[in-house]
Parts: C-alpha cells; sequence; structure tokens
C-alpha cells in the first residue's frame, strides 16, 4: 500500500505546496521505522495506515471556541463487505513531529485497534461512548485501552508512550508547529466534532465481521499479562 496516496493526491489538485509534500516524503521514514519497532515490540501486524494531508482538529460540537489537534485516529471501516481497520496518521505529526512522538502516537493507535478488535471479538461495541467535551474524551480514551506493558516488550517506547500519555496525549511544541506552520499558511483542515471520533457499529454489521484468528490469539495473550500485571500491583 501506498502510505502517502492521499498526500500527492493533494499536491497535484494544488491543496499541498511542493515544499511542505517534499518535508513529508523526506521526514516519512520516521514513521516506517515506527512501524516496524511497534510490530517487533508486539510480534503482531501494524493495521493498514495512511497519512491524511489535513490537520484534523475536534472541537465539543456546542458552539464552544475550544478545540484540539488530533494526529492520527482509529477508524473502523467496511470496504466491499469486508471489515478492516485504518490508522489515519494527520501530515503535521509527520511534518513536525519528533520520532519518540511520532513512535508513541503510532504506539498509542495501535492499542486502539487492539481494543477496537477485542470489543469486536466479544460482541461487545453496539456503540462506544460519547463524551461533551475534549477533557473528558481525553479521560476516555485513556481507559479504555490495554496496559503498553502487556503489548510492547521495547523499554524506551514504553518510556515515550509513558511521557506523551501519562493523561492524554499533549505536545505543546507540535501543536504550536501545526499551528503555526500549517493552519496559519492556509493548509488543509479537516474539522470533525467528538461525536463523529467515536465508534459505532451496528449488530448488523458486527455479524458480518470476520477477524484473523491469530490476531486474536494474541489478543488473549496481551489479555493474560495484563491480568498478571494487575495482580502485581494489586500485592
Amino acid at each position: 500500500m501506498d502510505h502517502l496516496v492521499k498526500v500527492r493526491e493533494a499536491h497535484e489538485k494544488g491543496l499541498l505546496p511542493q515544499d511542505m509534500l517534499d518535508l513529508i516524503k523526506e521526514r516519512f521514514n520516521l514513521v516506517e521505522s515506527g512501524i516496524k519497532r511497534i510490530e517487533a515490540a508486539s510480534g503482531t501486524p501494524y493495521p493498514i495506515s495512511y497519512v491524511e494531508p489535513s490537520a484534523i482538529l475536534s472541537n465539543s460540537g456546542n458552539m464552544s471556541f475550544e478545540y484540539g489537534v488530533l494526529f492520527a485516529r482509529t477508524l473502523p471501516v467496511f470496504f466491499e463487505e469486508k471489515f478492516q481497520v485504518v490508522i489515519q496518521i494527520s501530515a503535521p505529526l509527520v511534518a513536525f513531529g519528533l520520532k519518540g512522538t511520532i513512535h508513541a502516537i503510532l504506539a498509542h493507535e495501535f492499542l486502539h485497534y487492539l481494543e477496537l478488535v477485542r470489543k469486536i471479538s466479544k460482541m461487545e461495541l453496539l456503540s462506544d461512548e460519547i463524551s461533551g467535551n475534549l477533557f473528558e474524551n481525553v479521560y476516555a480514551d485513556s481507559t479504555r485501552l490495554f496496559e503498553p506493558r502487556a503489548v510492547f516488550d521495547d523499554k524506551t517506547l514504553l518510556t515515550h508512550i509513558t511521557k506523551k500519555f501519562p493523561t492524554g496525549f499533549k505536545d505543546y511544541k507540535l501543536e504550536d508547529k501545526t499551528e503555526k506552520l500549517w493552519i496559519a499558511r492556509g493548509l488543509p483542515v479537516t474539522n470533525i466534532t467528538l461525536d463523529t471520533n467515536t465508534v459505532k457499529l451496528s449488530a448488523e454489521s458486527l455479524s458480518k465481521v470476520v477477524l484473523d484468528p491469530a490476531l486474536l490469539g494474541k489478543i488473549k495473550e496481551f489479555e493474560e499479562r495484563e491480568s498478571k500485571l494487575r495482580k502485581r500491583k494489586l500485592y
């Protein structure tokens, strides 16, 4: 798969200048190395991913000026009646993010992917919770994921995740660069409300999902590791 196909299309349409296309192409190796690192640290293939050629801004949808920048999203999609989970990576993350930040965000979305598949396998995901503001959404985001230590055996990667996601992702330098070097330049922006960033699948859709037995086996391993980690905390 060409991860940069949408970026090239945006450039061809005149939406993305040559200098930004070159920067994204030059720095995409940080994404590739992050994906390889996550696969090695988890023993599990990374899902389909692509770079979205826009800054993704999320607001509460209540006429508030409060908004947050989303640097990646985990999206369930049905294509030709086949279920897939796709990781959408924002172009500003690739263009301006530090290596540790990029790897931490990719790992975080990988945890979302595992949790999504886990819920679907157990028919738990008929509709996800919707939060009324960005703070509540950050809290909910951090409470429905696998414990990273149960999934990854890369200590440096775990440190990146812990530093970047203590109570939800925050990187002021990256957000500042996105504001000044992307949004202020009039480059593409996608605005979404929080309820469009939640997962909603009907019972009919869930009944058609076919999941990889090998992936379900790995998720079972992660659940067992997580259970052992929780017992250690208790005792």
